[in-house]
This record gives C-alpha cells, sequence and structure tokens, in this order.
C-alpha cells in the first residue's frame, strides 16, 4: 500500500475485495503530530473534544455519505478548531466501514492522546484529525462549540457508623425508600412505553411496510380528507396544470401543507401498477428527492399528495422573463449540485436502484431556500443486473431531454437519467428552455447550439444575461462542459452521477474531452414518422413541452 494526502494505492496476491476480508485491523500505520500547545485547554478535555468530533465524521462517513467520505469541523477551544476527515473504501457497506472506523477511533486514547494532530491509515479505513483545515472543501458536517465538563472530584470516604444499633437504623431508612425509588422508575417507564406505543399506532397511516399492499393501505387517503384540503379542488388552489393533470395546494388536518396532484381520469396506468411503484418510491428517502405523504385511489380518482413546495418547480422560474434574474449563479449551481446528488441516490446508493425517466425543470422543485427536490416518480422504473436489457414499447417522457437510445428504441438504463440532467445542466447555465430552443428548419436545438458556441470558443454568449459579469466564470465553462458530456451520443461515454457529483465539488478533477454532442431532435419525430404504421403515437402539452405519454405497437 502507498499513501499520499489526496489517494491511496493497493496491491496483493489475494482478493482483498472479499466483504470477509477482516484486515482493516491490520496493516496499518498510524501518523502523529506534536503534542498538545492550545493554551489554558487541559489535555484531557482537547481528547474528549476530538472523541466527539471523530465519532461523528466517521458515523456520517459511513451512513450518510454515498462515498464513504466525511468531514467535519468543531470548534474547540481558545478559539481553535479542530478538523476530521473519515473515509473507507466505497465498495464496504455501511456496516463494514462502520466497524473499521470504529477500530480507529477506539485506538484514539491510546496513540493520541495529548497530540493536536494525527491519523490512522489503514486498507479499508482511514481517519485523520489536525487542528487547521487540511482537506479542501468546506466541511460536510458542523458540530457546536464543544462544551467541556470536568469529571466530578472523587467521592469523600463514607464514614464509620458507631454501633450495630446505628447500621441497622440506616438499613431501616435506606431500604424503603430505594424500593420506593425503583417502584417510581419502573411507573415512569411503563408510562413512557405507553405513550411510545400510542404515538407509533397514530403515526401508522403515513409509514410504509416491508409487504406492498400492506405499505399501499398504509399510505391511503380519504378522498373526502383532500377535497376539504384543497377547497373541493378550487380553481384558486390551483398551483398548476398539464397533461398529468392538475396540482393543488392543500392543507391537511394537522396543519401541514401539502401539493396534490390530481391526475387525468383518462390516465391509462392502472391501480395496481400505481400502487406498486408508489410504495416502492415512499421508502426512498433523500433531501434532494421530494417526499410522498400519501395517495387516494378511490375510483374514478388517482391522487398523489407530495409535501409542499414554497418555491414551486424550477421551470417558473427560470424561463420566467421576469422572475428569472431571482436566481444567482449561487442558487443554480446549489439546484444543479443538488439534483446531481438525488439522481445519485436514486441510481447508485439506494437499496432501490431506480431509473426516473422523466427528469426535467417541471419536475424539480424548489423548497424556500431553493434547495432542489426530485419529483414525479409516476414514469420511474427499478432496474438491476444487466442495464442493457431493460427495453419497453411504451416510450413515456418530454421530446427534448429524452436520451436518443430511449427515444427511438425504448433502451433505458441511468444514462437515460444522465443526458436528461445533461439537458437540465444546459438549461439552467443559459436559462434557456431546450424545447423552445428547437428549430424545425434548421435543425438546431440548445444541444447543438451550445456545442457550436463551445468549439467556436464563445459559450460564454449563451450563459443567462442576468449572469453576465457575475463570477466564476470557470465554475460556469465547468458545468457546461459536464453538459455537454452528459449529452453525448453513445451511453457508454456519459459519466456517471457518482463521477460528475465529484467533480462538480472538486478543483482538481480533470474534465476528458468532448466529442460531437447528442443528436438532433428530428431523428426522433423522422423516427416516430418512419414507423407511423407500426407505432400509435399520443401527445399532450406539458408546460409549453411536447410530453409523449406512450409509444405502443398497434
Amino acid at each position: 500500500m502507498v499513501f499520499y494526502d489526496l489517494c491511496q494505492l493497493r496491491f496483493s496476491n489475494r482478493n482483498f475485495f472479499l466483504q470477509d476480508d477482516d484486515d482493516y485491523i491490520a496493516n496499518t500505520y498510524i501518523i502523529r503530530g506534536s503534542q498538545l500547545v492550545v493554551s489554558t485547554t487541559p489535555a484531557e478535555a482537547f481528547d474528549a473534544a476530538v472523541r466527539r468530533l471523530a465519532n461523528a465524521t466517521a458515523g456520517y462517513a459511513a451512513e450518510n455519505s454515498s462515498n464513504r467520505f466525511g468531514t467535519g469541523e468543531e470548534a474547540g477551544f481558545d478559539d481553535t478548531k479542530i478538523y476530521a476527515l473519515a473515509q473507507c473504501t466505497p465498495d464496504k457497506t455501511a456496516d463494514a466501514c462502520r466497524t473499521c472506523l470504529g477500530t480507529i477511533v477506539n485506538q484514539l486514547p491510546t496513540y493520541f492522546s495529548g497530540f493536536n494532530g494525527g491519523g490512522v491509515l489503514g486498507g479499508w479505513c482511514s481517519f485523520r484529525y489536525e487542528i487547521y483545515p487540511f482537506f479542501s472543501g468546506r466541511p460536510l458536517l458542523q458540530l457546536p462549540k464543544f462544551v467541556w465538563t470536568p469529571p466530578p472530584p472523587p467521592a469523600a470516604p463514607a464514614l464509620a457508623l458507631p454501633a450495630t444499633k446505628g447500621r441497622g437504623t440506616v438499613l431501616a431508612i435506606l431500604i424503603p425508600t430505594s424500593t420506593i425509588a425503583a417502584l417510581l422508575a419502573i411507573t415512569v417507564i411503563c408510562c413512557w412505553a405507553r405513550r411510545r406505543r400510542s404515538a407509533a399506532q397514530s403515526a401508522r397511516p403515513y409509514s410504509t411496510s416491508s409487504n406492498g399492499s400492506q405499505g399501499a393501505d398504509a399510505l391511503l387517503l380519504d378522498l373526502s380528507t383532500l377535497r376539504v384540503a384543497t377547497g373541493d379542488f378550487a380553481e384558486c388552489k390551483m398551483l398548476g396544470k398539464g397533461g398529468f393533470g392538475m396540482v393543488y395546494k392543500g392543507v391537511l388536518p394537522g396543519g401541514q401543507d401539502v401539493a396534490v396532484k390530481r391526475l387525468c381520469q383518462t390516465s391509462r396506468q392502472g391501480i395496481g401498477e400505481l400502487k406498486s411503484e408508489l410504495v416502492l418510491v415512499a421508502k426512498l428517502h433523500h433531501k434532494n428527492l421530494v417526499r410522498l405523504i400519501g395517495i387516494c385511489l378511490q375510483e374514478p380518482e388517482k391522487i398523489l399528495v407530495y409535501e409542499y413546495m414554497p418555491n414551486r418547480s424550477l421551470d417558473t422560474i427560470l424561463f420566467d422573463p421576469e422572475r428569472h434574474n431571482v436566481l444567482d449563479w449561487g442558487k443554480r449551481f446549489k439546484i444543479i449540485n443538488g439534483v446531481a446528488r438525488g439522481l445519485q441516490y436514486l441510481h447508485e446508493d439506494s437499496q432501490l436502484k431506480i431509473v426516473h425517466r422523466d427528469l426535467k425543470a417541471s419536475n424539480i422543485l424548489l423548497d424556500s431556500n431553493y434547495v432542489p427536490k426530485i419529483s414525479d416518480f409516476g414514469l420511474a422504473k427499478i432496474f438491476g443486473g444487466d442495464q442493457s436489457k431493460y427495453v419497453t414499447h411504451r416510450v413515456a417522457g418530454t421530446y427534448g431531454y429524452m436520451a436518443p437510445e430511449y427515444a427511438m428504441r425504448g433502451l433505458y438504463s441511468t444514462k437515460s437519467d444522465v443526458f436528461s440532467f445533461g439537458v437540465l445542466v444546459l438549461e439552467i447555465v443559459t436559462g434557456r428552455r431546450n424545447g423552445s430552443s428547437y428549430n424545425t428548419e434548421q435543425g438546431i436545438d440548445l444541444i447543438n447550439i451550445v456545442w457550436e458556441h463551445w468549439t467556436s470558443g464563445n459559450v460564454m454568449d449563451l450563459v443567462d444575461s442576468s449572469l453576465i459579469g457575475h463570477p466564476p466564470t470557470e465554475e460556469m465553462l465547468k458545468c457546461i462542459h459536464i453538459g455537454l458530456l452528459c449529452v453525448q451520443r453513445k451511453p457508454s461515454a456519459r459519466p456517471t452521477m457518482s463521477w460528475v457529483n465529484v467533480t462538480l465539488s472538486s478543483s482538481t478533477v480533470c474534465l476528458p474531452s468532448l466529442c460531437k454532442s447528442a443528436f438532433f431532435i428530428q431523428e426522433v419525430i423522422s423516427v416516430v414518422s418512419d414507423e407511423s404504421s407500426a407505432l400509435t403515437t399520443t401527445r399532450s402539452i406539458d408546460d409549453d413541452a411536447a410530453s409523449i405519454q406512450e409509444l405502443s405497437p398497434t
């Protein structure tokens, strides 16, 4: 093994990728800084602060980070901050990562007590802490200031009782008192347990179960409740309208604001199929995915209830001539990052590997802080194994966002979503809608317009006018580069979302060169036209973009 600050290399004559490989406690190397020099700080106080930060950072790396990577910062003593980094090899499970890092954290008192920095480098995992920022980027975890509570002084020795009679008196007092205390403790515990059971039962309608049908039933909401919540689907409560149906703002009996999506009654999606997909989606939990509150499947209604997003969908701001300047570059870059993290979770990090199939600006919702959340999983598909075999005879999605292999041959994979993400990134940077940029006579869409300007060296001319003169230009160019990589014609040439996330957060990743990008929209139209004798096409207008609801053999 060879270790550097930013990477490590390992080779062996045996397979150390096996899950039962237990050499995480072997082949470890310890590095230590200097003795503690933080003034007026007891060594045991500093050690306690390090242990607290180490446990939190290790837990973040094992549980909350898709790359098994975490960085942390903690306010220490005398205006000194402590920084930590924990990392496992990404192929290891959360349990294996937790075990490996736990072993290192347990070694801190032995090897690092009284030292202001140090680390352990291992085959599976590594940990390091310092009193200066030794990693790039902002910490992923920030802890409040550590408050040191000195241990209590040793208890004074008990006084000897002078006589047997005295001891008997004391015991006569202590035994009833301890018995009463025990009975009180048991009573409190029983009451607490009863309240926990009641709370769990009251919350059950909003929970999910591992059993499909039970999980769907737990999400069911009554139609009468939704009628009251939306004022009987009053027009003044309407948030949006499209080919899928209408969305209304509602307030549930508990006071929770929700978005109520009422699907068209003519939708051809069956109740059983809708139920199955929604139960699976309800088990997905990520801050960049909109949360499903419930569903209503009382004939003839098909209603989805989501958490309410105050800033509505991205397209209502991004493509609005009056409001697009609200999205400064900081907000736009945060939206790009958030969508990328949400897609990585769907593709790589969740137990259910999911292809969204309809990623577009109108399906990106924004909360009050402009944090993006991917929504509308009505077309989502679970996949696994050999993705090349996933072919559908029902192509659904939106022109301008669909990958060519999906639009023309029904072949979908995670790389289909990557293509849609690339289109979305180009739209966010330029402020132009891909569909509205399409010129049927010249065959030019947004992708190809960006490509032509990229090759001509003047791509910054396409940046949204509200961003002109606002740094950082390099960040904008990087996003355009990533967007063009994502819309390459061949799926194999497109990056994974984990690579996209690493590239977005790093200033040192070297971006690969580009080939001529993507495809022309008229290619899809010509295929549909050429095969019109074999296909029946149904279209509807959704947010000013042609949305293919279904292509099926006749």
